[in-house]
């Protein structure tokens, strides 16, 4: 889920919130390769398994979109490229959230199975919540498969909830599920990641930020990054803690909470946005993408560095602004080289387009993040371009993916065509970037619509040795009971 300026800090971040539901068992995949010169993409969807769901509806006005599938994240297993674990929402809702969160799995990298993630009360034996949010999946170094999520009420009172879950066979069955950190409003807890240490085995962290709007009124906001891990491969996690302060700048929260970790040296970072909003709460005075290091395994953190300015703008069809769009402003997407230690971090900006529309930007640290470089551009300068993920092979070949809508005619109000990409830059050297085109072209306005056409506050990359795999979704034309699919392709960066 996301909150952006709230009104309160409860009632928007509720408007915003995003969510994923499980799955039953077994699911076939279908390979298609859509257009020519786009990826060989398997769709990982199948099926609706909370179809029959009643739970969840908080109001008449409550709309939920079934067979729709959105927000995926993936993992795959350090040593095995083909054991990969994709997670998503399921059904989601326009008020907020989802019925639940799902996860699809494979061993060959093509076929993919379908588990449900017991995040919500649609999926069977799963926590007391009515929606859930938010999906996350990161695998350790011995093959233990963490999967994080938030479950989220409505109808009685605002609560929301810290979910963990682990697997030890790929993905199948979930177990140890945990209830990491549960609040009833004021508070509200937005936005959570999980990654599991890379060279550390049983270790893991999820980290988000906890709002609170309480009384509301001026000068009452504040937004904390708060973390929870776990040292015994998910049975137990650590009680909640705040690792990122904002209370020395009254109405500033974080968001967009994202680790990676340098396998060389074991040192955490963790990223995120920061936001400072007027006192009345309706604009933003300042927003920072900033970093903070731990060399201790999470148990103590460093002062916040500022990696860049979030100069990023409304997202809206550009030929209709009246229709906003939901994609991934004020969200990090950061990566480190693991042969080098080069940290980058992948953004919306605005800063290349005078603040007209946003594009892909990046900027780098080769000094352990303690200063930072200028922002580049990544994609075409000349379309608006969302949601960037990023990942580094083991070649120190830096990949992003995004989608852009550069095959939008002038004048067209009515479709939204709508594309990814995946740019490659070998040693990262922008000049060097080449491009193509990895999904079909699809239009952007048949995706449910919670707060703007929803696609998904993020889409995933990960390495894969010598190339990555990217997850990304794809609308249906004149398909109300399936409008979205989940697809994953491995792909070449050479």
């Amino acid at each position: 889920m996301r909150a952006s300026v709230p009104l309160t800090a409860v009632a928007t971040a509720a408007l915003l919130l995003a969510t994923v539901t499980g799955a039953a068992p077994t699911a076939a995949a279908a390979d298609r390769n859509p257009d020519p010169g786009a990826a060989h993409l398997v769709r990982v969807t199948h099926g609706d398994p909370y179809a029959d769901c009643t739970i969840g509806a908080i109001s008449p006005d409550s709309v939920v979109y079934p067979g729709s599938e959105v927000e995926p994240y993936l993992s795959v297993d350090p040593h095995d490229p083909k054991r990969v674990v994709t997670v998503y929402q399921q059904d989601r809702w326009n008020d907020g959230g989802a019925r639940g969160l799902v996860a699809s799995w494979s061993t060959d990298g093509r076929t993919f199975h379908r588990s449900t993630l017991p995040f919500s009360m649609c999926a069977p034996g799963g926590a007391d919540f009515e929606r859930a949010t938010d999906p996350w999946v990161s695998t350790g170094p011995d093959g233990t498969v963490y999967a994080g999520g938030e479950g989220v009420d409505f109808v009685k009172s605002t609560r929301t909830g810290l979910l963990a879950a682990t697997s030890h066979d790929g993905g199948r069955t979930w177990q140890n599920t945990t209830t990491t950190h549960v609040d009833e409003e004021p508070f509200f807890n937005d936005k959570p990641s999980l990654t599991a240490d890379p060279v550390r085995k049983g270790t893991a962290y999820q980290v988000w930020n906890r709002l609170d709007n309480d009384p509301p009124g001026p000068g009452s906001l504040d937004g904390p990054g708060y973390i929870s891990l776990t040292r015994d491969g998910g049975r137990t996690w650590s009680r909640a803690r705040k690792f990122v302060d904002t209370a020395a700048v009254p109405d500033t929260q974080t968001i967009g909470h994202l680790i990676v970790v340098d396998r060389r040296t074991g040192t955490l970072y963790d990223f995120f946005d920061r936001i400072t909003y007027s006192a009345d709460l309706g604009t933003v005075v300042e927003a920072r993408y900033q970093v903070v290091t731990s060399t201790d395994a999470g148990e103590t953190w460093s002062a916040p560095v500022t990696v860049a300015r979030d100069t990023s703008v409304p997202e809206v069809d550009p030929n209709d602004p009246a229709k906003p769009l939901r994609a991934a402003s004020t969200l990090p997407s950061p990566a480190v080289d693991p042969r080098t230690g080069t940290l980058y971090m992948a953004y919306e900006g605005a800063d290349f387009t005078g603040g007209r529309f946003d594009s892909i930007q990046l900027v780098r640290s080769t000094d352990g993040g303690r200063t930072w470089g200028a922002p580049e551009l990544i994609s075409p300068g000349n379309v608006p371009a969302f949601s960037p993920s990023i990942a580094v092979d083991e070649r120190g070949t830096v990949a992003l993916t995004y989608y852009d809508l550069r095959f939008l005619e002038p004048g067209d109000t009515t479709t939204l065509p709508t594309a990814y990409q995946l740019a490659t830059l070998p040693h990262g050297d922008v000049r060097r970037r080449t491009e193509r085109r990895i999904s079909r072209v699809f239009d952007w306005l048949e995706a449910p619509f919670a707060g703007g056409y929803f696609l998904g506050d993020y889409q995933g990359l990960v390495a894969d040795g010598k190339g990555v795999r990217a997850v990304l979704t794809e609308t249906h034309s004149d398909a109300r009971l399936n409008r979205t699919d989940v697809y994953t392709a491995a792909l070449r960066t050479d």
